[in-house]
Protein backbone atom coordinates (compact mmCIF):
# COMPACT_ATOMS: atom_id res chain seq x y z
CA UNK A 1 0.00 0.00 0.00
CA UNK A 2 1.13 3.53 -0.71
CA UNK A 3 0.92 4.59 2.91
CA UNK A 4 3.42 1.87 3.86
CA UNK A 5 5.88 3.09 1.23
CA UNK A 6 5.45 6.70 2.32
CA UNK A 7 5.86 5.85 5.99
CA UNK A 8 8.96 3.77 5.22
CA UNK A 9 10.49 6.81 3.51
CA UNK A 10 9.54 9.19 6.34
CA UNK A 11 10.81 6.85 9.03
CA UNK A 12 14.05 6.22 7.17
CA UNK A 13 14.29 10.02 6.86
CA UNK A 14 13.95 10.32 10.64
CA UNK A 15 16.78 7.84 11.21
CA UNK A 16 18.80 9.78 8.62
CA UNK A 17 18.10 13.08 10.37
CA UNK A 18 19.23 11.86 13.78
CA UNK A 19 22.48 10.55 12.30
CA UNK A 20 23.05 13.76 10.31
CA UNK A 21 22.57 15.88 13.42
CA UNK A 22 24.85 13.63 15.44
CA UNK A 23 27.68 13.29 12.91
CA UNK A 24 27.66 17.02 12.07
CA UNK A 25 29.72 17.39 15.25
CA UNK A 26 32.28 14.63 14.75
CA UNK A 27 34.78 15.97 12.17
CA UNK A 28 35.32 19.18 14.12
CA UNK A 29 34.88 17.84 17.65
CA UNK A 30 38.26 19.20 18.76
CA UNK A 31 37.33 22.69 17.51
CA UNK A 32 33.84 22.46 19.01
CA UNK A 33 34.91 21.48 22.53
CA UNK A 34 37.44 24.34 22.46
CA UNK A 35 34.65 26.79 21.54
CA UNK A 36 32.56 25.35 24.40
CA UNK A 37 35.27 26.02 26.97
CA UNK A 38 37.46 22.90 27.04
CA UNK A 39 40.87 22.09 25.65
CA UNK A 40 40.79 20.57 22.19
CA UNK A 41 42.73 17.42 23.09
CA UNK A 42 41.62 13.81 22.74
CA UNK A 43 40.33 13.52 26.31
CA UNK A 44 37.97 16.50 26.02
CA UNK A 45 36.57 15.20 22.75
CA UNK A 46 36.16 11.76 24.28
CA UNK A 47 34.20 13.08 27.29
CA UNK A 48 31.96 15.15 25.00
CA UNK A 49 31.05 12.09 22.93
CA UNK A 50 30.79 9.75 25.91
CA UNK A 51 28.27 11.99 27.73
CA UNK A 52 25.73 11.52 24.95
CA UNK A 53 26.21 7.78 24.68
CA UNK A 54 25.85 7.20 28.41
CA UNK A 55 22.35 8.67 28.03
CA UNK A 56 21.77 6.45 25.00
CA UNK A 57 22.55 3.38 27.11
CA UNK A 58 20.26 4.42 29.95
CA UNK A 59 17.24 5.53 27.93
CA UNK A 60 17.10 3.42 24.74
CA UNK A 61 15.29 0.49 26.39
CA UNK A 62 13.00 2.82 28.35
CA UNK A 63 11.69 4.51 25.20
CA UNK A 64 11.16 1.15 23.51
CA UNK A 65 9.44 -0.52 26.45
CA UNK A 66 7.25 2.56 27.04
CA UNK A 67 6.09 2.52 23.42
CA UNK A 68 5.30 -1.22 23.65
CA UNK A 69 3.34 -0.68 26.87
CA UNK A 70 1.34 2.25 25.46
CA UNK A 71 0.90 0.67 22.04
CA UNK A 72 1.90 4.04 20.54
CA UNK A 73 5.18 5.32 19.17
CA UNK A 74 4.41 8.49 17.19
CA UNK A 75 3.97 10.94 20.12
CA UNK A 76 7.12 9.60 21.77
CA UNK A 77 9.27 9.80 18.65
CA UNK A 78 8.18 13.41 18.05
CA UNK A 79 9.06 14.36 21.64
CA UNK A 80 12.45 12.71 21.21
CA UNK A 81 13.24 14.71 18.05
CA UNK A 82 12.13 18.03 19.54
CA UNK A 83 14.03 17.40 22.77
CA UNK A 84 17.17 16.64 20.80
CA UNK A 85 16.74 19.85 18.79
CA UNK A 86 16.39 21.88 21.99
CA UNK A 87 19.59 20.39 23.44
CA UNK A 88 21.64 21.27 20.34
CA UNK A 89 20.30 24.81 20.44
CA UNK A 90 21.18 25.10 24.13
CA UNK A 91 24.77 24.05 23.39
CA UNK A 92 25.02 26.72 20.70
CA UNK A 93 24.32 29.37 23.36
CA UNK A 94 26.87 28.04 25.87
CA UNK A 95 29.59 30.62 25.00
CA UNK A 96 27.13 33.46 25.71
CA UNK A 97 25.98 31.85 28.95
CA UNK A 98 29.49 31.14 30.20
CA UNK A 99 28.69 27.62 31.42
CA UNK A 100 31.60 25.46 32.58
CA UNK A 101 32.45 22.38 30.55
CA UNK A 102 30.70 20.22 33.16
CA UNK A 103 27.48 22.04 32.26
CA UNK A 104 28.15 21.34 28.58
CA UNK A 105 28.43 17.64 29.35
CA UNK A 106 25.16 17.74 31.32
CA UNK A 107 23.31 19.33 28.36
CA UNK A 108 24.90 16.77 26.09
CA UNK A 109 23.59 13.94 28.28
CA UNK A 110 20.05 15.36 28.37
CA UNK A 111 20.11 15.71 24.59
CA UNK A 112 21.25 12.12 24.25
CA UNK A 113 18.30 10.95 26.36
CA UNK A 114 15.92 12.57 23.86
CA UNK A 115 17.65 11.79 20.57
CA UNK A 116 17.97 8.08 21.32
CA UNK A 117 14.18 8.06 21.59
CA UNK A 118 13.82 9.52 18.10
CA UNK A 119 16.42 7.15 16.69
CA UNK A 120 15.43 3.89 18.36
CA UNK A 121 11.67 4.36 17.97
CA UNK A 122 12.00 5.28 14.29
CA UNK A 123 13.73 1.94 13.74
CA UNK A 124 11.04 0.19 15.82
CA UNK A 125 8.36 1.79 13.64
CA UNK A 126 10.15 0.52 10.54
CA UNK A 127 10.05 -2.97 12.02
CA UNK A 128 6.27 -2.59 12.47
CA UNK A 129 5.88 -2.37 8.67
CA UNK A 130 5.36 -5.45 6.52
CA UNK A 131 7.56 -6.40 3.57
CA UNK A 132 10.36 -8.38 5.27
CA UNK A 133 12.53 -7.53 8.26
CA UNK A 134 15.68 -7.41 6.16
CA UNK A 135 14.07 -4.91 3.77
CA UNK A 136 12.88 -2.67 6.59
CA UNK A 137 16.15 -2.82 8.50
CA UNK A 138 17.94 -2.20 5.20
CA UNK A 139 15.94 1.02 4.91
CA UNK A 140 17.13 1.95 8.41
CA UNK A 141 20.67 1.02 7.47
CA UNK A 142 20.81 3.09 4.30
CA UNK A 143 19.45 6.03 6.29
CA UNK A 144 22.15 5.54 8.94
CA UNK A 145 24.88 5.38 6.34
CA UNK A 146 23.67 8.34 4.26
CA UNK A 147 23.11 10.39 7.40
CA UNK A 148 26.62 9.71 8.63
CA UNK A 149 28.08 10.36 5.16
CA UNK A 150 26.34 13.70 4.71
CA UNK A 151 26.91 14.66 8.31
CA UNK A 152 30.64 14.02 8.12
CA UNK A 153 31.12 16.06 4.94
CA UNK A 154 28.80 18.96 5.74
CA UNK A 155 29.76 18.99 9.42
CA UNK A 156 33.42 19.37 8.54
CA UNK A 157 32.69 22.27 6.19
CA UNK A 158 30.41 23.95 8.73
CA UNK A 159 33.14 23.70 11.35
CA UNK A 160 35.55 25.54 9.06
CA UNK A 161 33.02 28.40 8.89
CA UNK A 162 32.23 28.40 12.62
CA UNK A 163 32.78 25.64 15.23
CA UNK A 164 29.24 26.25 16.56
CA UNK A 165 27.54 26.09 13.14
CA UNK A 166 27.01 22.28 13.27
CA UNK A 167 24.91 22.75 16.43
CA UNK A 168 22.58 25.22 14.74
CA UNK A 169 22.26 23.01 11.67
CA UNK A 170 21.48 19.97 13.83
CA UNK A 171 18.71 21.91 15.55
CA UNK A 172 17.02 22.76 12.27
CA UNK A 173 17.23 19.21 10.92
CA UNK A 174 15.55 17.68 13.98
CA UNK A 175 12.77 20.27 14.08
CA UNK A 176 11.85 19.53 10.46
CA UNK A 177 11.87 15.78 10.97
CA UNK A 178 9.70 16.07 14.09
CA UNK A 179 7.00 17.63 11.94
CA UNK A 180 7.24 14.83 9.37
CA UNK A 181 7.11 12.13 12.05
CA UNK A 182 3.81 13.46 13.35
CA UNK A 183 2.18 12.39 10.05
CA UNK A 184 3.20 8.71 10.21
CA UNK A 185 0.59 6.01 10.91
CA UNK A 186 1.09 4.33 14.29
CA UNK A 187 1.20 0.54 13.79
CA UNK A 188 2.59 -0.52 17.18
CA UNK A 189 0.98 -3.48 18.88
CA UNK A 190 0.22 -2.96 22.54
CA UNK A 191 2.16 -5.27 24.81
CA UNK A 192 0.36 -7.44 27.34
CA UNK A 193 2.61 -5.94 30.01
CA UNK A 194 1.07 -3.07 31.92
CA UNK A 195 4.27 -1.27 32.80
CA UNK A 196 7.69 -0.50 31.42
CA UNK A 197 9.43 -2.83 33.86
CA UNK A 198 7.35 -5.78 32.69
CA UNK A 199 8.09 -5.04 29.05
CA UNK A 200 11.81 -4.88 29.76
CA UNK A 201 11.62 -8.04 31.84
CA UNK A 202 10.27 -10.05 28.91
CA UNK A 203 13.58 -9.61 27.10
CA UNK A 204 15.30 -11.81 29.70
CA UNK A 205 13.12 -14.69 28.49
CA UNK A 206 14.81 -14.53 25.08
CA UNK A 207 18.52 -15.28 25.56
CA UNK A 208 18.83 -15.72 21.78
CA UNK A 209 18.71 -11.92 21.52
CA UNK A 210 22.18 -11.82 23.03
CA UNK A 211 23.60 -13.04 19.71
CA UNK A 212 22.59 -10.00 17.59
CA UNK A 213 23.16 -7.78 20.64
CA UNK A 214 26.79 -8.95 20.78
CA UNK A 215 27.33 -8.21 17.10
CA UNK A 216 25.67 -4.84 17.55
CA UNK A 217 28.06 -4.07 20.39
CA UNK A 218 31.19 -4.87 18.39
CA UNK A 219 29.94 -3.20 15.20
CA UNK A 220 29.11 0.04 17.00
CA UNK A 221 32.41 -0.15 18.86
CA UNK A 222 34.19 0.14 15.52
CA UNK A 223 31.97 3.10 14.59
CA UNK A 224 32.78 4.84 17.87
CA UNK A 225 36.44 4.15 17.29
CA UNK A 226 36.38 5.81 13.86
CA UNK A 227 34.26 8.73 15.11
CA UNK A 228 36.92 9.67 17.67
CA UNK A 229 40.27 7.99 17.03
CA UNK A 230 39.75 7.76 13.28
CA UNK A 231 39.21 11.51 13.00
CA UNK A 232 42.34 12.28 15.04
CA UNK A 233 44.31 9.65 13.08
CA UNK A 234 43.49 11.12 9.69
CA UNK A 235 44.07 14.68 10.85
CA UNK A 236 47.41 13.96 12.49
CA UNK A 237 48.79 11.37 10.08
CA UNK A 238 47.84 13.08 6.82
CA UNK A 239 47.66 16.71 7.97
CA UNK A 240 43.94 17.16 7.24
CA UNK A 241 41.61 19.86 8.56
CA UNK A 242 38.07 19.14 9.78
CA UNK A 243 36.66 19.24 6.25
CA UNK A 244 39.30 16.83 4.99
CA UNK A 245 38.71 14.41 7.85
CA UNK A 246 34.97 14.56 7.16
CA UNK A 247 35.57 13.75 3.51
CA UNK A 248 37.64 10.68 4.42
CA UNK A 249 34.93 9.49 6.81
CA UNK A 250 32.47 9.86 3.94
CA UNK A 251 34.46 7.33 1.89
CA UNK A 252 33.31 4.81 4.50
CA UNK A 253 29.78 6.05 5.01
CA UNK A 254 28.72 6.37 1.34
CA UNK A 255 29.23 2.69 0.41
CA UNK A 256 28.04 1.74 3.89
CA UNK A 257 24.77 3.49 3.05
CA UNK A 258 24.31 2.45 -0.56
CA UNK A 259 24.78 -1.28 0.01
CA UNK A 260 22.57 -1.59 3.10
CA UNK A 261 19.17 -1.86 1.45
CA UNK A 262 20.19 -4.54 -1.10
CA UNK A 263 22.11 -6.33 1.67
CA UNK A 264 18.98 -6.34 3.83
CA UNK A 265 16.89 -7.76 0.99
CA UNK A 266 19.61 -10.35 0.34
CA UNK A 267 19.46 -11.47 3.96
CA UNK A 268 15.71 -12.04 3.57
CA UNK A 269 16.44 -14.38 0.68
CA UNK A 270 19.53 -16.31 1.86
CA UNK A 271 19.26 -16.00 5.63
CA UNK A 272 21.30 -13.98 8.10
CA UNK A 273 24.39 -16.22 8.39
CA UNK A 274 26.43 -15.13 5.37
CA UNK A 275 25.83 -11.37 5.73
CA UNK A 276 26.51 -11.40 9.48
CA UNK A 277 29.42 -13.83 9.83
CA UNK A 278 31.25 -13.47 6.51
CA UNK A 279 30.55 -9.74 6.52
CA UNK A 280 32.05 -9.39 10.01
CA UNK A 281 35.22 -11.25 9.01
CA UNK A 282 35.69 -8.94 6.01
CA UNK A 283 34.85 -5.92 8.15
CA UNK A 284 37.57 -6.69 10.69
CA UNK A 285 40.21 -7.34 8.04
CA UNK A 286 39.50 -4.11 6.16
CA UNK A 287 39.69 -2.07 9.40
CA UNK A 288 43.24 -3.32 9.87
CA UNK A 289 43.88 -2.45 6.23
CA UNK A 290 43.13 1.24 6.92
CA UNK A 291 46.03 1.73 9.33
CA UNK A 292 48.31 -0.37 7.09
CA UNK A 293 47.73 1.97 4.14
CA UNK A 294 50.82 4.16 3.63
CA UNK A 295 49.14 7.00 1.71
CA UNK A 296 45.91 8.96 2.03
CA UNK A 297 44.38 7.64 -1.26
CA UNK A 298 45.02 4.05 -0.18
CA UNK A 299 43.63 4.74 3.29
CA UNK A 300 40.49 6.24 1.73
CA UNK A 301 40.14 3.20 -0.55
CA UNK A 302 40.46 0.93 2.49
CA UNK A 303 37.76 2.97 4.23
CA UNK A 304 35.47 2.37 1.26
CA UNK A 305 36.01 -1.40 1.62
CA UNK A 306 35.22 -1.10 5.33
CA UNK A 307 31.94 0.54 4.34
CA UNK A 308 30.99 -2.26 1.94
CA UNK A 309 31.73 -4.95 4.52
CA UNK A 310 29.87 -3.06 7.24
CA UNK A 311 26.84 -2.75 4.98
CA UNK A 312 26.58 -6.53 4.79
CA UNK A 313 26.48 -6.85 8.56
CA UNK A 314 24.29 -4.02 9.86
CA UNK A 315 20.81 -4.66 8.38
CA UNK A 316 21.05 -8.44 8.80
CA UNK A 317 21.98 -8.03 12.46
CA UNK A 318 19.02 -5.73 13.16
CA UNK A 319 16.75 -8.06 11.20
CA UNK A 320 17.93 -10.92 13.40
CA UNK A 321 16.61 -8.99 16.41
CA UNK A 322 13.16 -8.63 14.85
CA UNK A 323 13.23 -12.31 13.81
CA UNK A 324 13.67 -13.40 17.41
CA UNK A 325 11.34 -10.90 19.13
CA UNK A 326 7.54 -11.10 19.08
CA UNK A 327 5.68 -8.31 17.29
CA UNK A 328 4.51 -6.72 20.56
CA UNK A 329 8.02 -6.54 22.04
CA UNK A 330 9.98 -5.15 19.10
CA UNK A 331 10.27 -1.70 20.66
CA UNK A 332 11.93 -3.09 23.78
CA UNK A 333 14.03 -5.55 21.75
CA UNK A 334 15.39 -2.90 19.40
CA UNK A 335 15.85 -0.61 22.37
CA UNK A 336 17.98 -3.34 23.94
CA UNK A 337 19.91 -3.66 20.69
CA UNK A 338 20.58 0.08 20.78
CA UNK A 339 21.72 -0.20 24.40
CA UNK A 340 24.37 -2.70 23.37
CA UNK A 341 25.17 -0.56 20.36
CA UNK A 342 25.58 2.53 22.51
CA UNK A 343 27.76 0.58 24.95
CA UNK A 344 29.78 -0.40 21.91
CA UNK A 345 30.15 3.24 20.89
CA UNK A 346 31.28 4.08 24.42
CA UNK A 347 33.77 1.23 24.35
CA UNK A 348 35.03 2.43 20.98
CA UNK A 349 35.63 5.90 22.41
CA UNK A 350 37.21 4.70 25.64
CA UNK A 351 39.14 1.67 24.39
CA UNK A 352 40.25 3.45 21.24
CA UNK A 353 41.31 6.56 23.12
CA UNK A 354 43.12 4.60 25.83
CA UNK A 355 44.84 2.22 23.40
CA UNK A 356 45.98 5.13 21.25
CA UNK A 357 47.33 7.05 24.23
CA UNK A 358 49.21 4.02 25.57
CA UNK A 359 50.40 2.21 22.45
CA UNK A 360 49.67 4.38 19.40
CA UNK A 361 47.37 4.17 16.41
CA UNK A 362 48.51 0.86 14.89
CA UNK A 363 47.83 -1.30 17.99
CA UNK A 364 44.51 0.48 18.49
CA UNK A 365 43.36 -0.40 14.97
CA UNK A 366 44.54 -3.99 15.45
CA UNK A 367 42.55 -4.35 18.66
CA UNK A 368 39.32 -3.04 17.12
CA UNK A 369 39.64 -4.97 13.87
CA UNK A 370 40.60 -8.11 15.77
CA UNK A 371 37.49 -7.83 17.96
CA UNK A 372 35.27 -7.86 14.85
CA UNK A 373 37.01 -10.98 13.54
CA UNK A 374 36.78 -12.68 16.94
CA UNK A 375 33.01 -12.19 17.34
CA UNK A 376 32.43 -13.64 13.87
CA UNK A 377 34.38 -16.78 14.74
CA UNK A 378 33.03 -17.26 18.27
CA UNK A 379 29.35 -16.65 17.44
CA UNK A 380 29.19 -18.24 13.98
CA UNK A 381 27.39 -21.40 15.17
CA UNK A 382 24.80 -19.42 17.09
CA UNK A 383 24.08 -17.21 14.07
CA UNK A 384 23.75 -20.29 11.85
CA UNK A 385 21.24 -21.85 14.24
CA UNK A 386 19.11 -18.69 14.48
CA UNK A 387 19.24 -18.15 10.74
CA UNK A 388 18.12 -21.72 10.05
CA UNK A 389 15.32 -21.46 12.64
CA UNK A 390 14.05 -18.27 11.03
CA UNK A 391 14.00 -19.82 7.55
CA UNK A 392 12.17 -22.90 8.87
CA UNK A 393 9.60 -20.94 10.87
CA UNK A 394 8.85 -18.32 8.20
CA UNK A 395 9.31 -20.42 5.11
CA UNK A 396 9.71 -17.89 2.32
CA UNK A 397 10.15 -14.46 3.83
CA UNK A 398 8.02 -11.87 2.01
CA UNK A 399 10.09 -9.43 0.06
CA UNK A 400 7.42 -7.62 -1.91
CA UNK A 401 6.86 -3.97 -1.11
CA UNK A 402 3.46 -3.23 0.42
Amino acid sequence: MGSQRRDRVVLAGAVWAVLVSQVFLYPGVSDLVTALGATGDLDAGMYFLVAEFVAFVLFAPVWGALSDTLGRRVPLVVVGALGGAASYLALAFVPQLGLPFAGVLAIRAVGGAFTIGAFSLSISMLSDLSGGHGRNMGAAGIAIGLGAALGSVVGGRLTVVDPLAPLVAATGVLVVVAGLLSTVTDRAERSTDRDVGGALGRLTDRPALLVPFAFGFIDRMTAGFFALVGVYYFRETFGLDAAGAGAVLATFFVPFALFQYPAGVLSDRVGRFVPVVVGSLCYGLTIVGVVAAPTLPLAAAAMALVGVAGALVAPATMALVTDVADSDERGAALGGFNVFGSLGFLTGFLLGGAATEVAGYVPAFLVVGGAEIAIAIVASRAVKRLSDETILSQGSVPTGDD
